[in-house]
């Protein structure tokens, strides 16, 4: 069986700079406060799907 990745987009350029392994016991978008390279500064990160 395949390990499912989810993307973490910058909620302000849009970018998708970090990946992760999807959760099935998670029922809610995770959002975490990470650096963008492209921005420059930390940002919200939200989960993609």
């Amino acid at each position: 069986m395949a390990v499912r990745k989810i993307a973490l987009a910058c909620s302000v350029c849009g970018s998708r700079n970090y990946t992760i392994t999807e959760n099935k016991n998670r029922t809610t978008r995770l959002e975490v406060n990470k650096f963008c390279k492209h921005c420059g500064k930390y940002t919200i990160h939200k989960e993609t799907r």
